[in-house]
C-alpha cells in the first residue's frame, strides 16, 4: 500500500459557497434542468463517509479538519470535501458534451447503526440496543442537496465488512450466515477486509431486517429533499455483490477440491423442495428427469434434499447427491498462450475424438498469468470454452488442444496449427465400472509447440473421471433463483417510495470474465437478466472494461441500458485509449461508470489509507495514476 500524504500545514479552508459559484459558472444549471440520456456519467465513488461523515471514531482526521470542510454541526455533509475533489478533473463535462462528471454515494448500511452506551452491555434481543444514528443519516443524505453534482446512491451492504461492531453480534446468530453442507460458515477474509458469509436464502432474518431499516432511513431522508435536489440522482445501486458464497473466499473462486457452496440451512433445503414441486408438479415427474424412475425414485419431495458429496471422496446413499466443479454437465477446458515477442490475441482450436469442435480467442484476462511473467506485457492471454458433456457416450475421450500460428500457410489455405496438449477425461456412468475407450478419428496436421511459445492447459487435467447428475443443475437453478429473491425484495423497498421511477441497478460481480472461476459457485447469472424493475449493473475489471468479452455478453441479456459500479482496467492506458473504452461503453447503453477515487481537499490526499484499485495520481498500482491523468484530459480537451 503507496503512503497516504497527509495535508498541506495551515489546512486552509475551500469556502463550499466559492466552490458552487465555480460549478455553476461552469454549467451545472444547464446540466441539471436538461438531462441527457446518451450522455455517460463519470461517478467516481469517493470515500467520504470514513473520512468525513462517520469520524472521527473511525478515520484518523482532526475535528478542526472536518470543520473545515464542512463535516459537522448541523448543516454537515461530505459536499465541500466531494466537490474539493472532483475540482482537480476540472471541467464537469467533456468539450464534445458527451461525459458528465459527478460521483457515487456509498452508504455503507449497517454503520448507520449506532448503540447507547447504556444499552452497551444489553443481551442481542429484538433490537440490541441498536439503532439508526439520525444525525449520520442526514449529513449522508444533505451530501446530495449542498453538491451541484449529479450522483448514484450506493446502498452498500454485502459480505464485505465495514468495520462496524454491529457486524459480529449479527455474525454470532447462525440464522444470518450461509450454510455449506458442513453447516454455517465461518468468517473469511479478502485480502485484508473481513468477509461475513451474510445468508441471502431467506429474507425474516436479523441482517436483512437491519438492512431494510437502513435502506428505509436513507430513502425517508431522501425524499424530504426538494424535488429539484433528488433530480440529482440518476440511478440507485443495491447491495453490491450479491451472490453465493463458499469457503476460503480470497482463494476458493476456482475448480479445485474440495467443492463447499452455499445454502445448505433448514430454510433453503426447505425452499428447494418447494421449489422442485412447483417446477414438476409431481414427484413422478421428477424421478423421470433424474433418469431414477426403475430404480430407487423419490417417495415425495419431501424426501430430496440437495446435491452435498463428492463421489470420488465420500459414499453415497444414491447417485443424486454427487455434486462437484463439474456435475452439472459442463466441464471447462481453459489455459493460457502467449507469445512475448509479438504478443497479439491467438485463436485455440479445440478437438474431441478427433472432431474439430470449437475455436475460441485467448484474449481473456490472467492477471496471475502477467504478475508471473511480466515480459509478457498483457494479461490478456486467457482463453476457455465449457464442453457440455452431459449427452456424450459413457466412454474414454480424447480432448485436444490447437493453436492456430501467424505466418505462411499450408496449401489448403487452412491455417499451421501447433499441437499444445492431448487430455484423456473418463465420462463415468452411475455404476463407476470402468469406462470404454471412445474411438478417437484423425486430427489435422500438426507442428508441436516451439519454445518460443509461453502456454498453459489449466484444465482439464488429465486421466480425470467426470460424472454428471442431473439434480445438479436444479439446485444450481435454486441458488439463482435466491439471488434473485434477494435483490428483488429490496428493489420493491426502493420503488414503494419517492425513488419509484429513479433507474435503479444490482451492482452485480462477472465470474464469466475470469476464466478460472467457477461461475455456479456464486450463481449469479438469473440476476443479469432483467429483474422487475431492476436494471443491469455490474463490476468489470481487465480486458471487459476495453475488450470484446462484457459486449459478446451483453448481447445475449437484451439490456438496453446498464451502468459500471465499479471499473478498472488494470493496466495504464493513454488518454486515446481511455476515450475509445468510454465511447464503446456509450455506445452499448452505459448511463454511468464508476470508479474508486480518493477524497482530496485543496489538493492534498487525506489521511488514511489509499484503495488498492482507487485511481489517484499517487497510487502507481495496475496504472491507476495514468488513469486518473486520462480522465483529466478527457474532461478538458
Amino acid at each position: 500500500m503507496p503512503e497516504a500524504h497527509g495535508p498541506a500545514p495551515g489546512w486552509p479552508a475551500v469556502a463550499a459557497s466559492a466552490i458552487v459559484a465555480c460549478a455553476l459558472a461552469a454549467g451545472f444549471v444547464s446540466l441539471q434542468s436538461v438531462e441527457q440520456p446518451d450522455r455517460l456519467l463519470l461517478a467516481p465513488m469517493i470515500g467520504v463517509m470514513d473520512r468525513c461523515i462517520l469520524a472521527p471514531t473511525t478515520a484518523p482526521i482532526s475535528d478542526g479538519a472536518r470543520e473545515s470542510m464542512g463535516c459537522t454541526g448541523p448543516t454537515g455533509s461530505a459536499a465541500s470535501l466531494i466537490d474539493s475533489t472532483l475540482a482537480e478533473f476540472g471541467s464537469p463535462l467533456s468539450p464534445d458534451g458527451r461525459f458528465q462528471l459527478g460521483y457515487t454515494l456509498h452508504i455503507p448500511l449497517l454503520k448507520l447503526f449506532t448503540r447507547a452506551e447504556s444499552n452497551a452491555s444489553a443481551p442481542a434481543g429484538p433490537d440490541g440496543g441498536w439503532k439508526i444514528d439520525k444525525d449520520v443519516v442526514r449529513r449522508t443524505v444533505r451530501t446530495l442537496k449542498d453538491s451541484p453534482y449529479p450522483a448514484i446512491v450506493y446502498l452498500f451492504s454485502t459480505h464485505f465488512g465495514v468495520g462496524s461492531p454491529l457486524e459480529d453480534e449479527l455474525a454470532s446468530d447462525p440464522a444470518n450466515l450461509a450454510a455449506t453442507a458442513d453447516g454455517p460458515m465461518a468468517k473469511d477474509h479478502y485480502y485484508d477486509i473481513n468477509v461475513y458469509p451474510w445468508s441471502i436464502a431467506r429474507t425474516d432474518n436479523a441482517i436483512t431486517r437491519r438492512r431494510t431499516e437502513a435502506v428505509q432511513a436513507v430513502v425517508h431522508e431522501i425524499c424530504q429533499l426538494p424535488t429539484a435536489d433528488r433530480s440529482k440522482i440518476r440511478g440507485v445501486t443495491l447491495l453490491g455483490e450479491v451472490h453465493h458464497l463458499f469457503p476460503d473466499f480470497e482463494a476458493g473462486m476456482g475448480f479445485a477440491p474440495p467443492y463447499r457452496v452455499s445454502d445448505y440451512s433448514a430454510a433453503s433445503v426447505k425452499n428447494f423442495r418447494v421449489f422442485l414441486r412447483q417446477r414438476f408438479g409431481t414427484i413422478g415427474r421428477l424421478n423421470a428427469a433424474l433418469g431414477i424412475n426403475q430404480a430407487s425414485p423419490y417417495s415425495g419431495f419431501d424426501a430430496v434434499d440437495p446435491p452435498s458429496k463428492d463421489i470420488r471422496v465420500q459414499s453415497l446413499s444414491r447417485f443424486t447427491e454427487h455434486i462437484d466443479s463439474f456435475a452439472q454437465g459442463a466441464l471447462p477446458i481453459a489455459g493460457w498462450v502467449a507469445r512475448a515477442e509479438d504478443g497479439g490475441a491467438r485463436w485455440i482450436r479445440i478437438y474431441l475424438d478427433g472432431d474439430f469442435v470449437a475455436r475460441v480467442s485467448a484474449h481473456l484476462s490472467r492477471q496471475d498469468v502477467l504478475e508471473a511473467l511480466p515480459e509478457l506485457g498483457t494479461a490478456d492471454v486467457g482463453w476457455r470454452w465449457d464442453l457440455d458433456f452431459s449427452k456424450l457416450p459413457i466412454g474414454i475421450h480424447q480432448i485436444d488442444v490447437m493453436v492456430e500460428m501467424p505466418g505462411p500457410q499450408g496449401a489448403t489455405g487452412a491455417a499451421s496449427l501447433e499441437h499444445l496438449a492431448t487430455r484423456k477425461i473418463s465420462i463415468m456412468g452411475r455404476n463407476q465400472q470402468t469406462p470404454p475407450r471412445v474411438a478417437a478419428g484423425t486430427l489435422p496436421p500438426s507442428q508441436p509447440a516451439d519454445d518460443v511459445l509461453k502456454f498453459s492447459i489449466d484444465q482439464p487435467a488429465n486421466a480425470t473421471a467426470y460424472w454428471y447428475n442431473p439434480l445438479v443443475p436444479l439446485w444450481h437453478a435454486f441458488r439463482n433463483n435466491q439471488v434473485v429473491r434477494y435483490l428483488d425484495y429490496f428493489d420493491r423497498l426502493v420503488a414503494d417510495s419517492c425513488l419509484w421511477d429513479t433507474p435503479r441497478y444490482i451492482h452485480q460481480i462477472l465470474p464469466f470474465t475470469n476464466p478460472g472461476w467457477d461461475s455456479n459457485k456464486f450463481a449469479v447469472d438469473a440476476s443479469l437478466q432483467t429483474i422487475g424493475g431492476i436494471q443491469l449493473g455490474v463490476s468489470l475489471y481487465g480486458e471487459p472494461t476495453y475488450g470484446s468479452s462484457f459486449f459478446d455478453r451483453l448481447a445475449t441479456l437484451g439490456d438496453d441500458h446498464y451502468g459500471v459500479t465499479e471499473f478498472h482496467p488494470l493496466s495504464a492506458m493513454a488518454p486515446g485509449a481511455t476515450l475509445a473504452m468510454f465511447r464503446e461503453h456509450q455506445n452499448h447503453g452505459a448511463r454511468f461508470v464508476s470508479f474508486f477515487l480518493e477524497p482530496r481537499w485543496n489538493g492534498n490526499l487525506l489521511p488514511g489509507e489509499i484503495n488498492l484499485f482507487g485511481l489517484d495520481p499517487s497510487n502507481p498500482k495496475f496504472g491507476s495514476r495514468q488513469l486518473y491523468r486520462a480522465i483529466q484530459t478527457l474532461l478538458q480537451q
